[in-house]
């Protein structure tokens, strides 16, 4: 915070002389900009610098947190480090995936040499270790990539200058500025991201952080984005300009998610939450040189590590349920059909299908076994599925109907709707409250119905497809 008003040798006659003037808001501003400058000429005047440290930060300052660069600034390295976890991940995640299937296979010769029944081997392997590899595969990598790269940012100074960026907008919206970081831990855990509101100490701004979160798209999300934005806003382009289209899609929904959650934290601070912000006054650290190994072994160590535990916890289960759905029949169609023909149209009018519907559904415990699940219920196999030929992925698709307009609403659901149970679960314990954990449900839901319906109501009535 900089002001350019002189040094005065009595500070405290100024700013009496001027508080019939100025607002709450301005007083407080005047006054920490005058506590600045005054320290800041002191130091000028009586301490001499052996090096040349303060003048650095300040010079990359006023770049890095100016009105015209800042934002640029931010998103140019928000996209590279996007860039460098989808690009880095791939693989990776297909070396676990990998690891994997060949152990499914060992697995499914054990389970013939002891005679299992096929009911349990579909259950135990098809069910729960396939769903348990597809959890690990996606979400691991990213994970690793993603914690120590914020973590680095962090420890070299640069975090604090997003939130010093990012304050004027929440503010504007009613909630703090420490807000954007928690924002930004959601683009790797929407559930760490909720742990990470603690630094946020005004309890109705934490909880307009815990309630807006989840419109940032986390690392389960990643993939389905990535995957629709390729295979249909993409497809159309070859080489670099494909790669290119779809980074500049996903980087839009990223814009969108960033303009839903200052939207609703203006919506929740008129309503639910109503409140003025809270002020507080942020000092910028000088730019440090980080223990770059420790710090990346700590970050992938503890962050991911424990990200990974929780949502294989609460994933695993999810995929028993769904072979168990898709294997019992009631006449001659399984249940997860009968789920999808009743929810079908619900999903036309919101321009997806009953498939869509029923996948998000059951992929309520992680957001990554959505595209699994959605894969299984085309196909009718009777367990997840992975299908790596893109080629083949599109045409199962097209089969049943999609076009641009499926793609984009999928993406855009998966943008807004609800939380994982990982993430409801981490709401529930930070908040105590079941109450908000249900409002951080029921808000994203609505919103998510709201949006794609009104985007397949515009394209249906204007003739867009």
């Amino acid at each position: 915070m900089t002001s350019n008003s002189a040094f005065s040798p009595d500070p405290l006659k100024d700013w009496t002389e001027q508080a019939g003037t100025l607002s709450d808001s301005n007083t407080r501003d005047e006054i920490v900009s005058s506590i600045f400058q005054a320290s800041r000429s002191i130091c000028d005047a009586s301490v001499m610098y052996a090096n040349k440290e303060r003048v650095k930060t300040e010079k990359i300052d006023r770049i890095l947190t100016s009105p015209l660069w800042g934002f640029p600034i931010m998103l140019a390295i928000l996209g590279v480090i996007f860039w460098i976890t989808i690009a880095g991940a791939n693989v990776p995640s297909g070396m676990i995936a990998e690891l994997f299937s060949a152990a499914e296979v060992k697995l499914t010769l054990l389970f013939q040499a002891i005679h299992a029944p096929a009911w349990l081997h579909g259950m135990l392997v098809l069910g729960f270790f396939r769903g348990t590899g597809w959890v690990i595969s996606v979400m691991l990598p990213p994970m690793v990539i993603f914690f120590p790269i914020f973590a680095l940012l962090e420890n070299y100074g640069y975090l604090p200058r997003v939130a010093f960026n990012m304050d004027r907008l929440f503010k504007g919206a009613g909630a703090h500025g420490k807000q954007s970081l928690t924002m930004a831990m959601g683009f790797g855990c929407n559930a760490a991201a909720i742990m990470s509101t603690r630094i946020i100490e005004s309890p109705r701004e934490r909880t307009l952080a815990i309630l807006t979160n989840n419109f940032v798209p986390c690392n389960g999300r990643w993939p389905t984005l990535i995957l629709l934005a390729s295979l249909f806003m993409a497809a159309t382009y070859t080489g670099g300009m494909a790669t290119l289209v779809t980074a500049a899609t996903v980087m839009g929904m990223v814009l969108i998610g960033i303009v839903v959650t200052l939207t609703v934290s203006w919506t929740l601070s008129k309503t639910l939450l109503r409140g003025v912000p809270t002020h507080y006054t942020l000092e910028l650290p000088p730019y440090r040189r980080p223990k770059v190994l420790h710090t990346i072994f700590r970050a992938s160590l503890d962050k991911s590590w424990n990200v990974l535990k929780r949502a294989v916890i609460v994933a695993a289960p999810a995929s028993i349920v769904t072979w168990v759905l898709a294997n019992i029949n009631i006449g001659d169609t399984s249940v997860l059909m009968h789920i999808v023909n009743f929810l079908d149209p619900f999903g036309k009018a919101l321009g997806l299908d009953g498939f869509i519907v029923a996948a998000f559904i059951l992929g309520l415990p992680a957001n990554e076994i959505v595209v699994p699940i959605l894969l299984m219920g085309y196909l009718s196999t009777g367990a997840l599925t992975d299908i790596q030929d893109m080629a083949e992925l599109k045409h199962i698709f097209l089969a049943h109907g999609w076009t641009w307009l499926t793609a984009l609403n999928m993406m855009l659901f998966s943008l807004l709707h609800y939380p994982c149970g990982t993430t409801l679960f981490n709401i529930y314990q930070e908040t105590k409250s079941a109450k908000w954990t249900f409002l951080s449900f029921a808000i994203p839901t609505a919103l998510a119905v709201l949006v794609t319906y009104i985007v397949a109501t515009v394209v249906r009535s204007f003739g867009l497809l």
